[in-house]
């Protein structure tokens, strides 16, 4: 995911924007360390989110291959200089990790680590992980660690600063991934009630907190002052325009009133909030429709609720729609998106993952039948017929 050492305003601008736009945790994980790897110049760089039992429950790295991580073996034990990031919440900047007295070694695979830098990422007063990077490379090219004086650290006083305000960044996005994972599990009525005073409390606070700290990396950045703090402006308006859009998609993110509302306009609204979130074009049309008994109704707009999440998360779509039309006595669901698509004949082993299996149990269960259409490159339609009643 690096592309060579970057510095300066546009690398930090970057990087933050790069960490706002997912909301999965494992996208947000993996987006920082790559991020942080980058905008440091460094060859390795990972983080770990610890779990209740002294190991990780997510441990996502940055400049090892496949081959190599699974050479390694099972994830990391909160030790050493870890667990000193973890428990003691505090920097760690090392001129070679294997001479700390609080070293404890790795296994046999594991790449040689010497100029080491990490910081706890905290979200208030607690710690929810720990971001570290190791052995700075040359300022120009994807070298070796550069020479440096005997005793010292690659990494720079400027490095553990800039990285300080990547991890205050970081919690903000680890934090909204871990609400927006969390509102998937609940009902729909839950889930929106939840939502909107979730985003409202939490993310509209750490947006005001990332214009703060957005002013604060300006004074990092030594070339070119006044470019710099023009562009760093820019970041803030972005964020304070973030902030009134979070706004406008909570009020109307009420509890959804199936009953009182209907599929079509429940749906509408569904859609209208989605197309304001995410850079997709989201649309909805609806034709013929005549209302059908709640228990079909509420397992359409779960259906579609499901494809929409994997057309926005999974597929990289440029558009997705949605229409909902009458067919005989009960209705059609189409959710079409001109995403990545897969192959058909994986389609049981994706099935899980994208949702599909859950998708047909309720069609199924009120009597519909559910059609998967897709393949690469030629994006993905989801179709629900349903009797009616």
């Amino acid at each position: 995911m690096s592309q060579g050492p970057r510095s300066g305003l546009a690398a930090v601008s970057s990087a933050l924007l790069a960490m706002s736009r997912h909301l999965e945790v494992r996208d947000v994980l993996k987006t920082i360390v790559a991020s942080a790897r980058q905008l440091l110049d460094a060859q390795y760089a990972a983080l770990g989110v610890p779990d209740d039992h002294g190991g990780f429950a997510q441990f996502v790295v940055d400049g090892v291959s496949d081959a190599q991580w699974k050479a390694i073996g099972p994830l990391p034990r909160q030790h050493g200089i870890l667990a000193a990031m973890l428990h003691e919440a505090t920097p760690e900047r090392l001129a070679d990790v294997r001479k700390d007295p609080r070293f404890e070694g790795w296994p046999s695979a594991h790449p040689d680590l010497i100029d080491f830098l990490g910081l706890p990422i905290r979200d208030g007063d607690e710690v929810i992980g720990a971001l570290f990077l190791a052995n700075k490379l040359r300022p120009v090219g994807g070298h070796p660690p550069c020479p440096k004086p005997e005793g010292s650290c690659g990494f720079t006083e400027e490095d553990e600063e800039l990285l300080s305000i990547l991890a205050q960044h970081a919690a903000i996005a680890l934090t909204n991934a871990r609400l927006y994972e969390r509102s998937r599990e609940l009902t729909i009525a839950e889930e929106r009630s939840r939502l909107a005073h979730e985003l409202h409390d939490a993310v509209s606070q750490k947006l005001f907190s990332l214009r703060l700290t957005a002013q604060a990396a300006a004074a990092l950045v030594d070339r070119d002052p006044s470019r710099a703090k023009d562009e760093m402006q820019q970041v803030a308006t972005l964020a304070a325009e973030a902030t009134d859009e979070l706004r406008a998609a909570v009020v109307e993110l009420r509890p959804a009133a199936l009953d009182e509302d209907g599929l079509t306009a429940t749906l509408r609204t569904h859609v209208q909030v989605l197309d304001r979130a995410h850079t997709a074009r989201v649309t909805f049309a609806a034709h013929s429709f005549r209302a059908l008994p709640a228990a079909q109704e509420e397992a359409m707009l779960r259906v579609a609720q499901e494809a929409l999440h994997n057309a926005l998360r999974h597929s990289g779509a440029a558009h997705v729609d949605v229409t909902v039309d009458r067919r005989g006595g009960g209705a059609v669901l189409r959710v079409t998106d001109d995403g990545s698509g897969f192959e058909p004949q994986s389609i049981r082993r994706a099935g899980r993952h994208l949702g599909l299996v859950s998708m047909r149990d309720r069609t199924s269960g009120v009597g519909g039948t559910l059609t998967v259409e897709s393949a690469p490159g030629k994006g993905t339609t989801i179709e629900m017929e349903v009797p009616g009643g």
